[in-house]
């Protein structure tokens, strides 16, 4: 039985995950905490690992019992707290000057801010997927393709693109509960150039994307709909809500395929 092994939150849009034991599912299909915050200029454009490689080198931890982000740069000792709140333009300036972008902070406690509005739930991979991509590009490692690809949920089980099963043809959707929440599972997620970049220093691998497209076109599984995939650089499923969402999610959790929705 594929069970839940891993759970991971962003609680700010393109900085460090934090890797929990449990998560509650919201009304709107997405994880409490996920995604709540983000980074946006003055004109209200994202300011993300897609537009900027300097990101990639902030370490973050975030401490939601008291709303404090701790920021470090990447190989560097000295770290910097902010109330987010009572902070707020002393973390903003802090960003700006690091960036140098005009940064302003924007928060959705209800829904975060997904990549895919339409699927704001949680993404899902399992560790055989993780394990075979990180193969492909040897040294990378399992946990170097866990902070390059950045899902939500990791799923143990033997079998590598085990979240394709989670896919319909068509316009189609899979219905799959973990533990007592349901969701549909609705498309491969397209990626974007972060993948291509190291999740420490931003440095760039050069043709991993042209690679992987190739690789996943070739190591399509045959029970996947093909037909969902207008290109091959795609990885984890996408999800949302299926009917009355919430409960909580927990490591260890079985994970069912219920069928097409």
């Amino acid at each position: 039985m594929p069970k839940l092994s891993d759970i991971s939150i962003y609680p700010f849009k393109s900085l460090d995950a934090q890797r929990v034991d449990e998560a509650v599912v919201l009304p709107s299909g997405a994880l409490e905490g996920d995604r709540r915050f983000a980074l946006v200029d003055v004109h209200g454009d994202w300011v993300n690992g897609k537009r900027t490689a300097e990101i990639h080198r902030l370490r973050s931890r975030f401490d939601p019992s008291n709303e404090q982000l701790t920021l470090r740069v990447e190989g560097t000792s000295e770290e910097h707290t902010f109330a987010v709140r009572a902070e707020r333009k002393a973390l903003t300036d802090w960003l700006s000057a690091f960036l140098g972008i005009a940064i302003d902070l924007i928060e959705n406690p209800d829904a975060g801010f997904p990549d895919d509005s339409l699927s704001p739930g949680p993404t899902v991979i399992s560790t055989a997927t993780l394990a075979e991509v990180a193969g492909w590009f040897a040294p990378m490692g399992i946990e170097e393709a866990r902070l390059r690809f950045r899902a939500n949920l990791e799923i143990d089980v033997e079998e590598a693109f085990w979240e394709d099963r989670l896919l319909a043809g068509g316009d189609g959707a899979v219905r799959f509960r973990i533990g007592d929440v349901e969701f549909l599972g609705t498309n491969p997620c397209a990626r974007c150039i972060v993948p291509t970049r190291n999740p420490q220093s931003g440095e760039v691998l050069h043709g991993l994307s042209k690679a992987f497209a190739r690789r996943r076109r070739e190591t399509l599984p045959a029970w996947a709909p093909a037909d969902r995939f207008d290109h091959f650089y795609r990885l984890t499923t996408n999800t949302r809500p299926a009917g009355v969402s919430g409960g909580t999610l927990r490591v260890g959790d079985e994970v069912t395929i219920l069928g097409p929705a």
